[in-house]
Order: structure tokens, then sequence, then C-alpha cells
């Protein structure tokens, strides 16, 4: 539910914006107050868990969550919404917070690998499964019933978790287990995390150089720089030492490039798949099965290969499998054909299928049990943070090749780029489409270009998820969870 609605609400923004009487640039906002609200307090939402008990703060989140989710199938307007889709992405992040902690509190050895392994499988399908649910509901029911069918599942996980789920927090003895709530270290996360996420969501739109861009991306940078300063005065938000994991560190930077050249790049994929091989949302979510396809059979196979290969071999195969999908994208905007369109989504998924298990299951193995919502938290802030990202950057990447080839095009072709950025092909002569549809694909292959070398980039690092020596024994042991060592 949480990574479904990240996508969700894509293909209904215009049916949003015609019942509601808004603009599409304001109702665009209902993805970005969710993603920016979700992004933000996912890293105060982990460390919050340690201290006050994982299960009730995921417990309350869900509550939150199904609440927010009634608010915005009921809105009477566009702010209304807006602030109710801001709500559940406050509820989305005390839920998906400390997930990865208690999971690890729950099972051992083969039994938690094979739960993470579930958990990821289904999140990473959830994602890319987002415009196909978002498009069934909204051509079949309307588009409120893309949040109120949140209402009776979250209603039914609230009940589960208080009568099956065991209650996780620190129990221990160390400096995990004594730290107490930190003011100012949240404020600080939550406003460093909001300000570097809002330009990266905006950017697209309002220009890079927009003085509310700049600024924030500004600000950003100075409470980071506040918070590390503030965190190092020990006992805080964020347990600095975490970072000092080589195996932790790399998981998470991992988690970050592997949304990064995957759903960061997902959105222009379906515009392409809409423009070139189907003609409504719907069509273009089917599209996708191939992807999500694989990424499901695949995953079904992740704890196996668990079994056998460490997680550094996992990650790096799955990177490459996606590059060599992404290659093959890249191949079929050229003119390749449906037949290595096809190949380039399995290969896709399959290699997302690989990467996440391994990564979730090295961020709570390696750290402090005591810290393991905190690692969880911090984990998981990188992958809504690598999607905006991908969707920056990628924008970007999209954009400048998208004004190249329109300006080495016939007179009268820039006017139309407004038309040709978002497939809106038959908005144009029919003299000018096949020019149009030819400077659309080639920005598309650019893409898919770009993230390839993302990739590789993700195949080298991997090497950082084999084990380190062990830290030397000192004030602040770096332990791995208790049932890691029961495994």
């Amino acid at each position: 539910m949480m990574t479904l609605d990240v996508t969700v609400v894509n293909v209904a923004l215009s049916d949003v914006a015609r019942d509601l009487d808004a603009g599409l640039g304001r109702v665009q906002w209902t993805v970005s107050a969710y993603s920016l609200a979700f992004g933000a307090l996912l890293l105060t939402a982990g460390a919050l868990s340690d201290r006050i008990g994982r299960r009730f703060v995921f417990t309350a989140g869900m509550a939150l969550f199904t609440l927010a989710s009634a608010a915005c199938g009921l809105a009477p307007d566009a702010a209304t919404l807006i602030a109710a889709r801001a709500a559940q992405g406050l509820g989305g992040a005390m839920v998906f917070a400390p997930t990865l902690a208690l999971i690890a509190a729950a099972y051992e050895g083969a039994r938690r690998q094979a739960a993470i392994a579930s958990y990821a499988l289904v999140a990473s399908a959830a994602g890319a499964l987002g415009p196909v649910v978002g498009g069934l509901f909204a051509e079949a029911l309307g588009w409120r019933w893309i949040f109120l069918v949140n209402v009776p599942i979250g209603l039914l996980v609230v009940a589960g978790a208080l009568a099956r789920m065991p209650e996780s927090a620190a129990t221990g003895t160390g400096a995990g287990a004594r730290r107490r709530l930190d003011p100012r270290g949240s404020l600080l996360a939550v406003g460093a995390l909001l300000a570097l996420h809002y330009p990266l969501v905006t950017g697209p739109e309002t220009g890079w150089t927009a003085p509310p861009v700049l600024g924030s991306a500004a600000l950003g940078v100075l409470l980071t720089a506040a918070l590390v300063a503030d965190q190092r005065r020990g006992g805080g938000l964020i347990d600095m030492t975490l970072l000092r994991i080589r195996a932790f560190s790399g998981a998470a930077v991992l988690g970050f490039l592997a949304r990064l050249s995957s759903l960061g790049m997902l959105a222009f994929l379906t515009l392409w798949l809409q423009s070139t091989y189907a003609s409504s949302p719907l069509e273009a979510g089917l599209w996708l099965l191939p992807l999500t396809g694989s990424l499901l059979l695949a995953g079904l196979f992740v704890n196996r290969l668990q079994k056998l290969f460490p997680p550094d071999a996992l990650v790096a195969a799955g990177f490459a499998a996606q590059g060599l999908g992404l290659l093959a994208l890249a191949g079929a905007g050229a003119g390749a054909g449906a037949a290595v369109l096809v190949a380039g989504l399995v290969l896709l998924g399959a290699g997302g299928a690989v990467i996440f298990p391994p990564l979730m299951g090295v961020a709570v193995a390696t750290v402090p049990e005591e810290r393991a919502g905190m690692a969880s938290g911090l984990t998981n802030a990188c992958y809504p943070l690598g999607t905006a990202t991908g969707v920056a950057l990628f924008g970007a990447v999209f954009a400048a090749r998208l004004d190249s080839a329109l300006a080495a095009g016939p007179a009268g072709a820039p006017p139309v780029r407004e038309a040709v950025e978002t497939g809106r092909f038959e908005l144009l002569s029919p003299a000018l489409r096949p020019f149009a549809h030819a400077a659309f694909s080639d920005a598309f292959t650019t893409v898919c270009l770009a993230a390839a070398a993302l990739c590789a980039l993700g195949v080298a690092t991997a090497r950082t998820l084999k084990p380190g020596p062990a830290p030397a024994a000192g004030p602040a042991p770096v332990a791995p969870v208790r049932a890691a060592e029961a495994s």
C-alpha cells in the first residue's frame, strides 16, 4: 500500500483535475505532497520507533494512513486532497520505517531471509504495478476509489498488527537503549530531507534555476550540515557510528542507486509505451506486465539464491541484469521492435527482484539490535530519495536531448515541445508527427543509456557489501543483531 500509492495516482491526474475543477499543475501536488512527507519523515519515524516501540509506531502510522486515505477519497476540493495526501505520506513513513526491524525481530536465520525477500518482492512489485492498478480503478470505478480501496485493507492491517504482531523495541543496556528523544535532531532531519526533496520533485516542472528550487536546495545543504554537526555530539537522533559500518553504508547507497535507475525512469518508460504501443494509461500499464511478472517470478527464487551466493554477488548480478535490460530498452527506443522491448522489461524486473532482498538483509544484520529501527529508517529514506533524484536527473537528460532533437528539426517544431514531451502527439499536425515521435524516442533512448551507466556503477559498488574486519573492542562496539548471531 505504501509503495503503490507513490505511483498509482499518476494515471488519474487528468480525471482528478477535471472533477475538482483545478489546474493540472496544482493537482500534480497530490503526487508531490505524498512523496515529500513520506521521504522527509522516514528517518525520524525509524529513530522514534526505537524509543517508544516499533509496533506502536507501525500501527499508529497505519491508522493515520487509513484515515487519510478516506479523506482523499472524499475530498471536495484540490486543497483538501493535497492536505490529505500529505497526511497519507506521514502515515506511510511511520509504517514503512520500522518494518525491517520488525521482520528482523520476528524471524531468525533462513526464515528471516525468506521474510525479507517476500517483503522486498511485494514492495517492488507494488511500485511497478501502480500504473496498472490506477488505470483499472480510474476507468472502472473512478479516481476516488484509488484511495478508498485502502480503507478496508488498512483496517484489517491495524487489527492484524494489534492481534498478531509482537512488540519490538530497544531492550538492551547499550547506548542505543539509553537514547532519549531528540526534538532538535528530529526537526533538523525533517527540515533537511524536506528541503532536499522539494527541488527534486518540483525542479523538472518549474525549472532548475527558479528561486524556490535554488533556495530549497541551498537550505537543504545548510540543514544537512547542521544535522551532521548536531549529531556528532552523540546520543541524538542518528547513531553516526552506523555510517562507519562499510556494509551498512554500502547497502544504503546501493538502495539509492537501485531506485534511481529503476523507478526513477519508470515515468518515462510508461510515457514512451503509451505514445508508441498503447492508447490509454491502462494499456500502457499492461505493457509493463513483463516487468512485474519477471519481478514476481524471480522473487520466488531469491531466498534459494541467498543460500548459495553472498550478498555482494547477488546485488552485482541484479545491477548487471538491470543494466542489460536498460540497454535493450534503449534498443527498443531506437526501433528494435517489441521482442527486444519485452526482453528488456524482463531483465529489468528480474534484476530488481535480486537486488533488494540482500540489501535489506545486510541493513538490519550488521547493526546493533537496539538501533535496528534507526537503521531501517535510514535505509528506507534512501529509497524515495533515489526515486525522486532519478525522476529529476532523467527529466533533465530527457529535456536536454528533446530540445536538441527539436531544434534540429523542421521549422515550427520548437513551439510543439509541450505536446511532444507529454506524448500527446494527437495535438500535432500529421506532417509533424513522424519527426515528433523520432525526437521523443531519441530522448527516451538517452534516458535508458544514462540509467544503464548508473547500473554499471552499482555493479562496481556492490563489493562494499563484503564483510569487513571485525570491529575492535571499545566503548561503542558494533555488533550484529542477536537473531543474526543465532543463525
